[in-house]
């Protein structure tokens, strides 16, 4: 897909966060210059293509006081990791849950699921929970817990150089 300029336009205006009113979309298209409607459409076709992956919150855990976050990683039985990765990604309690390849002979796990707490105790709690659930599959795990706090951002579009040609 051709990102237009409006596209490009729309792109821009969100990068860093929807703005927070009670009609965020409204403003994006008054900012803009078109309507709400068109907004909604553009960035639905975006994300069907791919092009935008996901329209959601990205809470700061640290500032709602969820100052422990654990990454809990996990060595789990091959056959088994996506039927699994899919029940520990449904857990409450876990934010974001994926497979990754193994490093081996440093690094066996293959399965990621990222746990907020107020303490490390509450992050160990909830990681037994995830043992409980992945059972006799998971071969071993640890926990990374967070030493600083990264800034999230999102989509970020170059805004083309005044007179610059493009090459293939």
């Amino acid at each position: 897909m051709t990102l237009d300029a409006i596209d490009r336009a729309l792109i821009a205006a969100t990068q860093e966060g929807l703005p927070l009113c009670p009609r965020p979309y409204a403003a994006v298209a008054e900012r803009i210059g078109i309507a709400e409607a068109e907004v909604r459409r553009r960035l639905a076709r975006m994300l069907e293509r791919g092009i935008v992956r996901r329209i959601g919150a990205v809470p700061n855990h640290y500032r709602l006081g969820y100052r422990a976050n654990g990454m809990s990683v996990w060595d789990v039985a091959d056959e088994a990791v996506d039927r699994l990765g899919s029940e520990v990604g449904a857990l409450p309690f876990v934010s974001h849950c994926y497979r990754r390849p193994r490093r081996l002979p440093d690094w066996p796990y293959n399965l990621f699921a990222m746990v907020h707490g107020r303490s490390r105790a509450e992050v160990e709690a909830k990681v037994a929970e995830i043992a409980r659930l992945l059972g006799d599959a998971a071969r071993g795990h640890t926990i990374l817990y967070s030493l600083r706090i990264l800034k999230k951002t999102g989509l970020r579009v170059r805004q083309p150089r005044e007179n610059a040609s493009c090459s293939a």
